[in-house]
Formats: C-alpha cells, sequence, structure tokens
C-alpha cells in the first residue's frame, strides 16, 4: 500500500515537505488617497478600507510599517475631473503630491503608481473619448506624460492598468527619454473586465458615466488572449506580469507563469475581498483560514507578487505563526 498520509502525520512534517511558501515581502498593499484635509473616509463596501487625504496618511503609513509590508500600490482620487483627465498628468496632482509626501516619510517603500485616465476623467473611461469611442492611439501620449510626472514624483514601478494597445512600449520610451531607465514597469498584463471590480469603483471614484470597459479590458471567456496581452508587454518592455483578477482567473496565472521567467503578480481584487469580508461578518468562515488558503492558491498557481488589500492582516497573520 503507499501511505501518502505518512507526509501528514505532524505538524512539524507538514511544515517540512510544504511545498508553497508566503512571505510578507511578496505582498503589495493598495491604498487610496484623496484631495482635501482631514479626511479618513471608510469605503463602505470594504470593511477595514478607507480614504485618506495627505495630512492624514502618515496613520496609514505607520500600520504600513508595523505590519512589515515593504509595497504599496498608490491611487489618487482627484476633486477635479475634466474631458481629458488633465489631473493624472499634472506634476502636481493628488498622485504626484501623495508620492513625494510618501517618499519624504517612508524613502524605502515600494511606491508603486497605477497609470490610467479613468479617476480623472468626467466620463470614468480610461481614454479620451470621440463619438462614444474610446481611442487609444490619441491617448497614449497622456498616458507617457502621466508616467513622467509620476516617477519625477519618487514612483518606483509605473503601472498602466488603461489597457490601450501599445501603451507599454510608449510608456517605456518616454521614462527612457526623460532620465528614468531603471524605473519599473509592472504591466496589468492580462486585465479582465470583470463583475469582482464594483467595491473599487466605489474607493476610487472611477465608475464609468456611459457603458462599459469591455472594449478595451479583456473577456472572460478568453484564456489564450491572456497569453497574447502578456506576449505583448513582454515584447514592450514590462518588467513584471500582472494578472487581474486573482481567484477566478488562476488558470491565467498558471499559465503566464508557464509563458515567461518575468516576475508575476496576480491582483486580488475589491470584490474578492469584500466578499470575504462580508461571508465572515456573517459568521459563515473562518476568515483568516480563507484568506490565508487564497494567498497560498495565489502563489501555488504561479504567482511571485500579491497585490492584495488583506496584506496588513496577512502580514501579522503570518508573524503569528
Amino acid at each position: 500500500m503507499i501511505r501518502l498520509r505518512r507526509l501528514r502525520a505532524s505538524e512539524n512534517i507538514r511544515n517540512l515537505v510544504r511545498e508553497t511558501r508566503l512571505h510578507k515581502d511578496e505582498l503589495v498593499y493598495p491604498v487610496f488617497i484623496i484631495e482635501g484635509e482631514n479626511i479618513k473616509n471608510p469605503v463602505d463596501s470594504m470593511p477595514g478600507i478607507y480614504q485618506y487625504s495627505i495630512d492624514r496618511f502618515d496613520e496609514e503609513l505607520e500600520r504600513i510599517e508595523k505590519a512589515g509590508i515593504k509595497s504599496i500600490l498608490l491611487f489618487g482620487i482627484p476633486e477635479h475631473k475634466d474631458e481629458c483627465g488633465s489631473g493624472a498628468y499634472d506634476e502636481n496632482g493628488i498622485t504626484q503630491r501623495a508620492i513625494r509626501h510618501i517618499k519624504e516619510k517612508s524613502p524605502d517603500l515600494i511606491v508603486i503608481a497605477d497609470v490610467c485616465l479613468c479617476e480623472y476623467t468626467s466620463h470614468g473611461h480610461c481614454g479620451l473619448i470621440h463619438d462614444g469611442e474610446i481611442l487609444n492611439d490619441e491617448t497614449l501620449p497622456l498616458l507617457a506624460q502621466m508616467a513622467v510626472t509620476l516617477a519625477k514624483a519618487g514612483a518606483d514601478i509605473i503601472a498602466p492598468s488603461d489597457m490601450m494597445d501599445g501603451h507599454t512600449a510608449v510608456i517605456r520610451k518616454a521614462l527612457d527619454d526623460n532620465g528614468f531607465s531603471n524605473i519599473l514597469i509592472m504591466g496589468y498584463s492580462a486585465k479582465y473586465a470583470s463583475g469582482y471590480y464594483s467595491p473599487f469603483r466605489d474607493a476610487a471614484h472611477s465608475a464609468p458615466a456611459f457603458g462599459d470597459r469591455r472594449t478595451y479590458q479583456m473577456d472572460p471567456a478568453n484564456g489564450k488572449e491572456a497569453l497574447r496581452e502578456c506576449e505583448a508587454d513582454i515584447e514592450e518592455g514590462a518588467d513584471i506580469l500582472m494578472v487581474k483578477p486573482g481567484l477566478a482567473y488562476l488558470d491565467i496565472v498558471k499559465e503566464v507563469s508557464q509563458l515567461s521567467n518575468l516576475p508575476l503578480a496576480v491582483y486580488n481584487v475589491s470584490g474578492e475581498y469584500s466578499m470575504v469580508k462580508a461571508a465572515a461578518a456573517n459568521g459563515w468562515i473562518d476568515e483568516k483560514r480563507i484568506v490565508m488558503e487564497n494567498m497560498i492558491a495565489m502563489k501555488r498557481a504561479g504567482a511571485q507578487i500579491i497585490i492584495t488589500y488583506h496584506a496588513l492582516e496577512v502580514a501579522e497573520w503570518l508573524r503569528e505563526n
């Protein structure tokens, strides 16, 4: 008889032969900074997550430092929005000012800056619009300009999430031409048009005013297309690939991890976070056990980096264990 249970006989033996491990250094914590003063707004659909004004963000920096988290993904929420998202590439915009503040207070913290127009446009789409069409090529220079201003402010990694064709190459060239050849690009390489983003749109004030984003974000039914998107990012100069969302797309994570030797991130998105929180609040699940199981599942599928709103909690649980 083959006795596989011998490898599970005790906690020490299980630890000895464990195939997949999680470390807090692999976690990225998304944060939201909003225009204004003395603001700490709870995001109702995301328990435990807040929008902070810059003058209040030191509270969050203290929590991040205490947890031992080394990387954040930053989203800025401007007061003013217009048709062309001018606040996105304003050198004194909310995100640019937030980066400068964070780097002054926590210079070693890795700041990943999201690049997209949706939070800054009055229509809520990720690119310029003409007659209801999202314009691809006309949007690219604005994304490049945004990336350069974020790099100047001190961002360590630029993360374009807009899903415009050719954006990685244009951003890479703009960064290089402006003396930022050492700035990394984390591509939102396979980003799906998912229903799991709804709580994020509450947090970032980024819901589209009309229509949806299916002409630029990917069809959830497509897997091979994700590989083509990742191949394009690789060719255009991305340093890190990403799959978004996470849990419903672990098959894509696995395939991308086999496609490329580049570091691979997965985004454990807002809807995944909120579902766990809601179920835990009702006493239906063991929150810690479920969250840690989700983290391990994403690592086991091939992700080396996990972007998650659970990051501070996971770091604490890892320390306890």
